[in-house]
Protein backbone atom coordinates (compact mmCIF):
# COMPACT_ATOMS: atom_id res chain seq x y z
CA UNK A 1 0.00 0.00 0.00
CA UNK A 2 2.02 2.79 -1.28
CA UNK A 3 -1.00 5.77 -2.39
CA UNK A 4 -1.05 8.45 0.84
CA UNK A 5 -3.28 8.31 3.47
CA UNK A 6 -6.18 10.92 3.23
CA UNK A 7 -8.01 12.28 6.14
CA UNK A 8 -10.74 14.82 5.86
CA UNK A 9 -10.64 16.63 9.44
CA UNK A 10 -12.02 19.23 11.67
CA UNK A 11 -10.20 19.96 14.70
CA UNK A 12 -10.86 18.55 18.12
CA UNK A 13 -13.81 15.99 15.99
CA UNK A 14 -13.72 12.36 16.20
CA UNK A 15 -11.11 12.67 13.14
CA UNK A 16 -9.16 12.87 15.96
CA UNK A 17 -8.62 9.77 17.09
CA UNK A 18 -7.80 8.66 13.66
CA UNK A 19 -5.17 11.37 13.53
CA UNK A 20 -3.54 9.59 16.68
CA UNK A 21 -3.69 6.05 15.15
CA UNK A 22 -1.67 7.70 11.71
CA UNK A 23 0.84 9.52 14.45
CA UNK A 24 1.21 6.47 16.26
CA UNK A 25 1.73 4.00 13.61
CA UNK A 26 4.56 6.83 11.58
CA UNK A 27 2.31 6.60 8.57
CA UNK A 28 2.34 9.84 6.00
CA UNK A 29 -0.71 11.08 5.50
CA UNK A 30 -2.30 14.09 3.95
CA UNK A 31 -5.09 15.93 6.04
CA UNK A 32 -8.15 18.12 4.44
CA UNK A 33 -9.93 20.64 6.69
CA UNK A 34 -13.70 20.07 6.52
CA UNK A 35 -15.13 23.43 7.08
CA UNK A 36 -17.84 22.83 9.65
CA UNK A 37 -18.89 26.47 9.97
CA UNK A 38 -20.01 25.74 6.25
CA UNK A 39 -21.83 22.58 6.47
CA UNK A 40 -18.73 21.56 4.87
CA UNK A 41 -19.36 17.96 5.90
CA UNK A 42 -22.76 18.07 4.09
CA UNK A 43 -21.72 19.06 0.43
CA UNK A 44 -22.31 16.57 -2.72
CA UNK A 45 -18.03 16.43 -2.79
CA UNK A 46 -17.80 14.87 1.07
CA UNK A 47 -20.98 12.88 0.94
CA UNK A 48 -19.98 10.93 -1.94
CA UNK A 49 -16.74 9.98 0.32
CA UNK A 50 -19.44 9.40 3.35
CA UNK A 51 -23.32 9.42 2.86
CA UNK A 52 -24.15 10.25 6.73
CA UNK A 53 -22.30 13.71 6.96
CA UNK A 54 -20.41 13.08 9.67
CA UNK A 55 -16.80 13.40 10.21
CA UNK A 56 -13.97 11.36 9.80
CA UNK A 57 -13.13 10.11 6.37
CA UNK A 58 -10.14 8.59 5.51
CA UNK A 59 -9.09 7.82 2.06
CA UNK A 60 -7.58 4.88 1.62
CA UNK A 61 -5.74 2.61 -1.33
CA UNK A 62 -8.58 0.61 -1.50
CA UNK A 63 -11.45 3.21 -1.22
CA UNK A 64 -13.26 6.15 1.66
CA UNK A 65 -13.70 4.38 4.65
CA UNK A 66 -15.67 6.30 7.70
CA UNK A 67 -16.65 5.50 11.14
CA UNK A 68 -14.41 5.87 13.44
CA UNK A 69 -14.16 2.33 14.85
CA UNK A 70 -13.90 0.92 11.46
CA UNK A 71 -10.82 2.91 10.57
CA UNK A 72 -8.86 2.19 13.42
CA UNK A 73 -9.46 -1.48 12.88
CA UNK A 74 -8.86 -1.08 9.43
CA UNK A 75 -5.43 0.44 10.04
CA UNK A 76 -4.53 -1.78 12.67
CA UNK A 77 -5.45 -4.88 10.51
CA UNK A 78 -3.65 -3.06 7.70
CA UNK A 79 -0.27 -1.71 9.17
CA UNK A 80 -0.25 -3.45 12.68
CA UNK A 81 0.54 -2.33 15.90
CA UNK A 82 -2.78 -1.17 17.53
CA UNK A 83 -4.67 -4.21 17.88
CA UNK A 84 -3.99 -7.75 18.49
CA UNK A 85 -3.52 -9.66 14.94
CA UNK A 86 -7.27 -11.38 13.95
CA UNK A 87 -5.79 -15.36 15.09
CA UNK A 88 -4.44 -14.14 18.51
CA UNK A 89 -6.07 -15.19 21.62
CA UNK A 90 -6.36 -11.85 23.09
CA UNK A 91 -7.99 -10.28 19.91
CA UNK A 92 -11.92 -11.04 20.98
CA UNK A 93 -11.40 -8.97 24.04
CA UNK A 94 -9.59 -6.06 21.97
CA UNK A 95 -12.74 -6.43 19.67
CA UNK A 96 -15.20 -6.28 22.46
CA UNK A 97 -13.65 -3.02 23.96
CA UNK A 98 -13.37 -1.24 20.86
CA UNK A 99 -17.06 -1.62 19.96
CA UNK A 100 -17.71 -0.68 23.23
CA UNK A 101 -16.26 2.51 22.90
CA UNK A 102 -17.95 2.86 19.28
CA UNK A 103 -21.41 1.67 20.75
CA UNK A 104 -22.05 2.93 23.63
CA UNK A 105 -19.70 5.38 25.21
CA UNK A 106 -19.23 7.62 21.58
CA UNK A 107 -23.20 7.30 21.46
CA UNK A 108 -23.51 8.84 24.26
CA UNK A 109 -21.53 11.41 23.96
CA UNK A 110 -23.33 12.70 21.08
CA UNK A 111 -26.77 12.33 22.97
CA UNK A 112 -25.03 14.69 25.55
CA UNK A 113 -23.56 17.55 23.13
CA UNK A 114 -26.62 17.44 20.31
CA UNK A 115 -29.63 16.39 22.33
CA UNK A 116 -31.78 19.03 20.23
CA UNK A 117 -31.25 15.50 16.93
CA UNK A 118 -33.16 13.52 19.56
CA UNK A 119 -35.63 16.02 21.42
CA UNK A 120 -37.65 18.60 20.62
CA UNK A 121 -38.43 19.82 24.36
CA UNK A 122 -35.98 18.72 27.92
CA UNK A 123 -33.16 18.93 26.61
CA UNK A 124 -31.34 20.21 30.31
CA UNK A 125 -33.18 17.05 31.36
CA UNK A 126 -31.62 14.61 28.48
CA UNK A 127 -28.31 15.66 29.19
CA UNK A 128 -28.79 16.08 33.01
CA UNK A 129 -29.71 11.91 32.61
CA UNK A 130 -26.34 11.39 29.75
CA UNK A 131 -23.89 12.36 32.23
CA UNK A 132 -25.38 10.29 35.00
CA UNK A 133 -25.19 7.48 32.66
CA UNK A 134 -21.35 8.45 31.28
CA UNK A 135 -20.43 8.39 35.35
CA UNK A 136 -21.81 4.81 34.89
CA UNK A 137 -20.08 3.96 32.39
CA UNK A 138 -16.75 5.56 33.44
CA UNK A 139 -16.95 3.47 36.58
CA UNK A 140 -17.18 0.35 34.75
CA UNK A 141 -14.46 0.96 32.09
CA UNK A 142 -12.33 2.15 35.22
CA UNK A 143 -12.95 -1.52 37.05
CA UNK A 144 -13.09 -3.62 33.41
CA UNK A 145 -11.15 -6.57 33.18
CA UNK A 146 -9.77 -7.91 29.84
CA UNK A 147 -8.77 -3.99 29.04
CA UNK A 148 -4.81 -4.24 29.87
CA UNK A 149 -4.73 -1.63 26.80
CA UNK A 150 -5.65 1.32 29.97
CA UNK A 151 -2.59 -0.16 31.94
CA UNK A 152 -0.09 -0.04 29.22
CA UNK A 153 2.29 2.54 27.54
CA UNK A 154 1.76 1.10 24.12
CA UNK A 155 -0.37 2.59 21.73
CA UNK A 156 -3.66 1.24 21.46
CA UNK A 157 -7.07 1.09 18.97
CA UNK A 158 -8.75 2.01 21.44
CA UNK A 159 -6.61 4.54 23.52
CA UNK A 160 -6.75 6.39 20.32
CA UNK A 161 -10.57 6.35 20.49
CA UNK A 162 -10.55 6.90 24.70
CA UNK A 163 -8.52 9.76 24.81
CA UNK A 164 -10.46 12.21 22.72
CA UNK A 165 -13.99 11.25 24.57
CA UNK A 166 -12.36 11.94 27.94
CA UNK A 167 -11.49 15.13 26.55
CA UNK A 168 -14.91 16.12 24.98
CA UNK A 169 -16.65 15.15 27.73
CA UNK A 170 -15.68 17.75 29.92
CA UNK A 171 -15.13 20.66 27.95
CA UNK A 172 -18.04 20.13 25.62
CA UNK A 173 -21.88 19.87 25.95
CA UNK A 174 -22.82 22.71 28.23
CA UNK A 175 -21.87 22.26 32.25
CA UNK A 176 -17.75 21.56 31.95
CA UNK A 177 -17.27 20.47 35.80
CA UNK A 178 -19.52 17.62 36.17
CA UNK A 179 -17.05 14.99 35.74
CA UNK A 180 -14.04 14.58 37.35
CA UNK A 181 -11.39 12.19 35.80
CA UNK A 182 -9.78 11.56 38.94
CA UNK A 183 -12.85 9.87 40.31
CA UNK A 184 -11.64 7.11 37.94
CA UNK A 185 -8.20 6.44 39.14
CA UNK A 186 -7.37 4.02 36.40
CA UNK A 187 -8.99 6.49 33.61
CA UNK A 188 -6.53 9.20 35.00
CA UNK A 189 -3.60 7.53 34.84
CA UNK A 190 -4.34 6.24 31.42
CA UNK A 191 -4.83 9.94 30.60
CA UNK A 192 -1.50 10.90 31.95
CA UNK A 193 0.47 8.43 30.07
CA UNK A 194 -1.36 8.69 26.53
CA UNK A 195 -0.57 12.53 26.59
CA UNK A 196 2.61 12.93 26.83
CA UNK A 197 3.33 10.27 23.60
CA UNK A 198 5.29 12.21 21.52
CA UNK A 199 2.64 11.02 18.68
CA UNK A 200 -0.23 12.38 20.87
CA UNK A 201 1.95 15.74 21.27
CA UNK A 202 2.34 15.82 17.91
CA UNK A 203 -1.47 15.58 17.18
CA UNK A 204 -1.99 18.40 20.14
CA UNK A 205 0.20 20.54 18.17
CA UNK A 206 -1.75 19.71 15.02
CA UNK A 207 -4.87 20.81 16.43
CA UNK A 208 -4.16 23.40 19.25
CA UNK A 209 -5.24 20.70 21.56
CA UNK A 210 -2.63 22.11 24.71
CA UNK A 211 -0.71 20.01 27.19
CA UNK A 212 -2.08 18.45 28.36
CA UNK A 213 -5.41 17.39 26.50
CA UNK A 214 -6.80 14.70 28.07
CA UNK A 215 -6.02 15.16 31.70
CA UNK A 216 -6.61 18.67 32.06
CA UNK A 217 -8.17 19.69 29.32
CA UNK A 218 -8.97 23.46 27.93
CA UNK A 219 -10.77 24.45 24.73
CA UNK A 220 -9.05 24.01 21.45
CA UNK A 221 -6.91 26.80 19.81
CA UNK A 222 -6.37 25.26 16.05
CA UNK A 223 -4.26 26.40 13.50
CA UNK A 224 -7.06 26.77 10.92
CA UNK A 225 -10.95 25.25 10.42
CA UNK A 226 -13.25 25.16 14.24
CA UNK A 227 -13.96 22.29 16.11
CA UNK A 228 -17.94 23.26 16.20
Amino acid sequence: MTDPLRLHYAPDNASLCVRLALEEQGLPYETVLVDRTRQGQKTPAYLALNPNGLIPVLETPHGPLFETGAILMWLSDAYGGLMPAPDAPDRAHAVQWLFWLANTLHPALRLLFYPDQHIDDAAPALRQKTRARLCDMLALLDAAPNAAWLDTNAPSAHGCYLGPMLRWMRIYGGETGWCDLASYPRLYHFALRAENRPAVRRAAVSEGLGPTPFSAPTLPNPPEGRPI
